[in-house]
């Protein structure tokens, strides 16, 4: 899939670098079909990052995808630049009366907060309620998704004794769906988290369907029946050194965390990360946007 960008942004060299294609505006004004229009609410600290993964995510159907980047307007970023937001980045206000094709609100490192108490979450909710009606379908990651289901069901997120953290096996269970077409039996995802929604009350809710889980990590990925709300627990978007890179951070930080799970060959942190689950997320995204998007979405937005 040719993703459009701004021509300058720094992910389009490396995603090029990658032999992804990336389109910038000038091709994209000869494109004689109507590209996907996907939002991407970023309510990571360090959004280039995420840019750059959801990006190369997104990268692998033959529709044009045309992105708009947002972040949170009652919040200020600590960790990029204001002159990269200022000059990639949208706030709600200024799309709230357009319609989108999808919709993804990443993860947050808020999760050990209640949600009321996050600065953002009224604006939040807001920008949620508004995507039923403006957005084909909705897809949450991580924080994003435990935000989801609590505001949309009312599902309440759990600390837990231990965090989540490392690259766990799956087991498809409902093949039939759509969105997990062409998954193997069982893959591997990173998770990187310290709450989980119970799930007996995903199990219980006569609304979702669950599409993957582990006996490790839970429920992984949980959709709405009609397909306009996906939830994944974890980060099949993450790149190699992703969880490298946290673990490196919390040690630095004198924090008390272990060796992610399943991740560094034998356990050994000296060691270069496998990358085991970039077919998977490649495949997951291109279904969301095929079946979920495209496929249902009107020609006239």
């Amino acid at each position: 899939m040719p993703i459009k960008t701004q021509s300058d942004l720094p992910a389009k060299e490396i995603l090029e670098n990658e032999n992804i294609f990336v389109m910038d505006e000038n091709r994209a004004m000869h494109q004689e079909i109507r590209p996907l229009q996907i939002l991407i609410l970023n309510l990571m600290p360090v959004k280039q990052d995420t840019e750059l993964q959801l990006l190369r995510a997104l990268s692998n159907t033959p529709l044009q995808v045309d992105i708009t980047f947002m972040m949170m307007d009652t919040h200020v970023s600590q960790n990029t630049s204001s002159n990269h937001l200022n000059k990639f980045y949208t706030v709600f206000k200024e799309v709230r009366h357009k319609n989108f094709d999808g919709l993804i609100i990443t993860g947050a490192p808020v999760e050990q907060i209640e949600f009321e108490e996050v600065d953002y979450w009224e604006e939040l909710c807001e920008i949620m309620d508004w995507s039923k009606k403006h957005v084909t379908s909705t897809f949450h990651i991580c924080w994003g998704a435990q935000a989801g289901l609590y505001h949309h069901f009312g599902m309440k997120k759990e600390l837990l004794s231990e965090k989540v953290f490392g690259v766990f096996e799956h087991k498809v269970m409902n093949r039939k769906e759509a969105l997990v077409r062409g998954f193997d039996d069982y893959f591997l995802a990173p998770h990187s988290r310290y709450t989980c929604v119970n799930d007996d009350q995903i199990h219980a809710c006569e609304d979702l369907l669950i599409l993957a889980e582990s006996e490790e990590a839970g429920v992984l990925l949980v959709m709405t029946k009609d397909g306009k709300q996906v939830f994944i627990m974890g980060h099949l978007e993450y790149d190699r050194v992703t969880l490298q890179d946290e673990y490196n951070r919390d040690v630095q930080k004198g924090l008390d965390i272990a060796v992610p799970k399943n991740y560094f060959p034998q356990d050994d942190p000296a060691n270069r990360p496998k990358l085991q689950w970039r077919a998977h997320c490649n495949n997951l995204y291109s279904n969301w946007l095929n079946y979920y998007v495209y496929q249902v979405t009107p020609y006239e937005l």
